[in-house]
């Protein structure tokens, strides 16, 4: 299936069964809106799955590994080969978002989208579209049907998750160098200047800062990305990651899955899903605000507020999972909470 087509099928969010989630929320015996943004994070699952009946009990991290080649710059701390060792560390389960995995009941599906060798390693999915992308400062990142393919690859995958069972999908990445595309990314799409989206990634000096904000400028330059077209910027100052990612959200709409967005790499990706068909955004659900400095200005563009505010950038989908225990604890409420008849006392009434 073409992207064309898979967009196609995606529908508008199922007021009705989001009505109905709500009125269960003010049914429950507790002041009127009280768990906030929990609350919301329900309704909006009701009204994707077009369901009031919500379940998460299955869930998973997706986590794309890539290679870019804009490292090559000298935009990062460490080298590309650290991509590899931490994707294969992840099928031994052995990465921090597999230790906050195992707490949350949630499994980790590594991908190999892009590392520049082969990995191997259990539950590795493997759609590798080159060994590391170009150097965005240099030229496009990868063709524009590598980004198609990575797309509609991502589509997929959530069809085949779903098919399996899983409920909802966190998102998550790992790819030296992905700040860097990730701060190209945010910058075409929103029409803003390198330095207001350019944050130190894993932990540059402010010289170090300085040079990689010079580099997202050239690659903008070089490359010309169009910021009314997603499937050009992805293509051009992107990586496979971001893209495949990209996938993922439209197929949580396609496929009325929700996805929750990790951090900034996760939400420049959403960004650039959302640009290529704006329907997308009923499927996301954005689990915390990123450190990094656009983070909040990609959330806020995407219309969507954190469910958590704990200071992290550690990337590999860490956010994403560790907002799914508060989601569990929403659902409990949600399922297991009297109602104001059941217990006899008068509703609160909304303020005028």
């Amino acid at each position: 299936m073409n992207l064309e087509e898979a967009l196609r099928q995606i529908t508008p969010p199922d007021e009705r069964a989001g009505q109905e989630a709500k009125a269960r929320w003010d049914s429950i015996a507790k002041p009127l809106g009280s768990l906030g943004l929990l609350e919301e994070a329900v309704i909006r699952v009701a009204a994707l799955t077009g369901s009031a009946r919500v379940e998460l009990d299955k869930r998973c991290a997706t986590v794309f590994c890539a290679d870019n080649g804009v490292v090559a710059e000298g935009v990062t701390q460490t080298g590309s080969e650290v991509t590899a060792v931490v994707a294969e560390n992840f099928t031994r389960g052995d990465a921090s978002v597999c230790a906050m995995a195992r707490a949350a009941r949630c499994d980790v599906i590594p991908v190999d989208i892009g590392v520049a060798r082969d990995l191997s390693g259990e539950g590795l999915v493997v759609h590798k579209l080159g060994y590391g992308t170009g150097n965005i400062a240099r030229g496009p990142a990868m063709t524009r049907e590598q980004a198609l393919d990575a797309l509609s690859f991502g589509i997929s995958l959530v069809g085949e998750l779903k098919q399996k069972g899983y409920r909802i999908v966190a998102t998550g990445e790992m790819g030296i160098g992905n700040t860097t595309t990730s701060s190209a990314v945010t910058a075409a799409l929103l029409g803003l200047p390198a330095e207001e989206v350019t944050g130190r990634g894993a932990g540059l000096t402010s010289e170090g800062l300085a040079h990689k904000i010079k580099t997202v400028e050239r690659a903008l330059v070089v490359n010309h990305p169009d910021p009314n077209d997603g499937v050009d910027v992805l293509a051009k100052v992107g990586g496979f990651d971001l893209a495949g990612l990209a996938g993922v959200f439209l197929g949580g709409a396609v496929h009325r899955v929700p996805v929750l967005i990790d951090g900034f790499i996760s939400a420049a990706a959403a960004l650039a899903a959302a640009r290529i068909c704006p329907a997308v955004k009923k499927a996301m659900l954005a689990s915390h605000l990123s450190d990094e400095p656009a983070a909040a200005l990609a959330l806020g563009a995407l219309g969507l507020r954190p469910l958590i505010t704990a200071g992290m950038c550690l990337g590999e989908g860490t956010g994403a999972v560790a907002a799914l225990p508060l989601l569990d604890m929403a659902l409990a409420v949600y399922r297991e909470m009297s109602t104001f008849w059941e217990i006899e006392i008068d509703a609160y009434q909304p303020l005028s």
